[in-house]
């Protein structure tokens, strides 16, 4: 298979929109009311939101490529970007999302590899990132690449209050 990973431009934000929307409604739609789906979907993922998330300094969107095809995305944030407060020797993943025509292939090992080498390249100690409590296939791959949980905090699905954990990974 062959595998490219991409900087994200302004110049993406329609097809990281479309992309947005339809990784995160095909992971979590089965476990959360349609109502609750979409008040999320419809605040998360607006053009202005990605489109204020892509000119952030402090945040970047890799997009993976296998054989040509867009297969996912990553969101990494340092400093004031973080969406808790986890000092400047962190680096925040905050979406780290495969399609479902792509899961199960390793593709989210390569997503995590290049968020460890952003990380090296702000000199950046740790890195964390924040997963559904429900979420146990992600919870599991995280603990087989060395993330450890470390608290909770809590996030709104619509009208909903879940928890995610918090995980975190020093690095070398």
């Amino acid at each position: 298979m062959d595998i490219q990973i991409k900087t994200c431009t302004p110049d993406d934000l329609s097809v990281l929109q479309n992309i947005s929307y339809e990784t995160f409604n095909d992971t979590f739609k089965n476990q959360n009311s349609p109502e609750n789906m979409k008040a999320y979907l419809d605040k998360a993922f607006t053009r202005e939101r990605l489109e204020n998330e892509l000119n952030n300094p402090l945040s970047t969107f890799f997009f993976i490529y296998a054989n040509n095809e867009i297969a996912g995305y990553l969101k990494v944030n340092i400093e004031a970007a973080q969406s808790e407060e986890m000092g400047d020797e962190s680096l925040e993943i905050e979406r780290i999302y495969i399609r479902k025509t792509h899961q199960k292939s390793g593709l989210g090992k390569h997503l995590l590899k290049k968020a460890i080498q952003t990380a090296n390249i702000h000199q950046k100690t740790m890195i964390w990132l924040g997963v559904w409590e429900k979420n146990e296939g992600a919870i599991a791959f995280y603990k087989r690449n060395g993330f450890v949980e470390t608290g909770v905090h809590s996030f709104y699905m619509g009208d909903e209050e879940q928890f995610d954990l918090i995980m975190k990974k020093q690095l070398d």
